[in-house]
C-alpha cells in the first residue's frame, strides 16, 4: 500500500495537467501580506512580562523605529505570519492564465499556507517570480510551513541556488543581486513607469491596522494589486532579456487586460485596478 504522503510532486503535477488539458504553466507570480504575531513577540522578546499581544507589538515596533534611519517600524519577517497570498499562473509564452487569491474570502492563515505549498507541489517545474521574495515573501511562507509542519520537498530541492534556482526575485535581479544598494521607489516605481497602477489607496504600513479593523478583504485586494504589478514588471524585464519583443509585450498586456476584466465580476477589486491603468510614457 502506498502512503499518500509519499506521492511525488511530479504525480500531482500530472494530475493537475489532466484536470486542465493543455496547461503550460511555467511561472507562478507571487505576493504576500502579513502582520506581526503579538503572542510570539511576547514569548520571545518579553518572556517574563505578562503583557497583551498588542502591547508586545507596539513595544517591539517602537524599538525598531528608534534604531531605524528611516523611521520604519517594520518588524523582521521571523515575527510575521501571512494573512493574504495571491498567485498568478503564467504560461511558457508569458500569457496570464489565472489569478488566484488563496482561501478567499475566509483568509485563514493555516489554509492559505496549506494551499500555497500544495499548489507549488502541483507545478514543480514552474519558476516562482516575486519582487523582494527572497528577502521576505518566501522566508515568510517557509517559516509558516515550518510552524504548521507542511512539506515542501521539491521546492527546497530547487530553491537554494540564488543565481540559477527556481525562483526569480525581480528586485534581486534588477539590483545586480544586491550590488546596487536599496531600491527607492520599489515595485510602485517600476509599475508606474510602464503605466500600471502601482500603489493606490493602501500601502504596506497600513496592513496591520486594516487587519485589526477586520478589513481582511482590503488587505487581500492590496496584495492582488501588487501581484498584478509584479506580472507586468516581469514582462518588461523579459523585454530586457530579449525573451519578448515590445510588440509581443503589447499583445500580452492586451490579452491580460481582457482576462482581468473578465474576472472582475468575481473579484470586484480588479475594476479599480483597471480604472487606474494608463499608457506608460518613457522618460524624456
Amino acid at each position: 500500500m502506498v502512503n499518500s504522503a509519499s506521492i511525488s510532486a511530479d504525480i500531482l503535477a500530472r494530475r493537475a495537467a489532466k484536470a486542465m488539458p493543455g496547461a503550460t504553466t511555467a511561472f507562478l507570480i507571487l505576493d504576500t501580506e502579513s502582520i506581526p504575531d503579538g503572542d510570539l513577540i511576547r514569548r520571545v522578546k518579553y518572556p517574563d512580562e505578562n503583557i497583551p499581544p498588542e502591547e508586545a507589538i507596539a513595544r517591539a515596533q517602537a524599538e525598531v523605529r528608534e534604531q531605524s534611519t528611516t523611521g520604519s517600524d517594520f518588524l523582521p519577517v521571523t515575527f510575521h505570519y501571512p494573512v493574504a497570498v495571491c498567485v498568478l499562473r503564467v504560461a511558457d509564452d508569458y500569457t496570464l492564465e489565472a489569478v488566484t487569491c488563496l482561501d478567499a474570502p475566509q483568509f485563514r492563515t493555516e489554509e492559505i499556507v496549506r494551499q500555497f505549498w500544495r499548489g507549488i507541489a502541483c507545478y514543480p517545474r514552474a519558476k516562482i517570480v516575486s519582487f523582494n521574495g527572497r528577502g521576505f515573501d518566501l522566508p515568510l511562507l517557509e517559516l509558516a510551513a515550518y510552524d504548521y509542519g507542511f512539506s515542501a520537498r521539491d521546492y527546497f530541492l530547487t530553491s537554494r541556488n540564488r543565481f540559477n534556482g527556481n525562483h526569480l526575485d525581480l528586485m534581486d535581479w534588477l539590483t545586480n543581486f544586491g550590488a546596487s544598494r536599496g531600491f527607492p521607489g520599489g515595485l510602485d516605481l517600476l509599475a508606474k513607469l510602464i503605466g500600471k497602477p502601482g500603489k493606490m489607496h493602501v500601502s504596506g504600513d497600513q496592513v496591520y491596522d486594516l487587519h485589526r479593523a477586520g478589513k481582511c478583504q482590503e488587505v487581500n485586494d492590496y496584495c492582488l494589486y501588487d501581484t498584478l504589478d509584479t506580472y507586468f514588471v516581469f514582462l518588461r524585464t523579459r523585454v530586457l532579456t530579449g525573451d519578448v519583443t515590445l510588440e509581443q509585450e503589447a499583445e500580452l498586456i492586451a490579452k491580460a487586460r481582457k482576462a482581468i476584466a473578465a474576472q472582475a465580476n468575481e473579484m470586484p477589486a480588479l475594476t479599480q485596478y483597471l480604472e487606474r491603468w494608463t499608457d506608460g510614457q518613457p522618460w524624456p
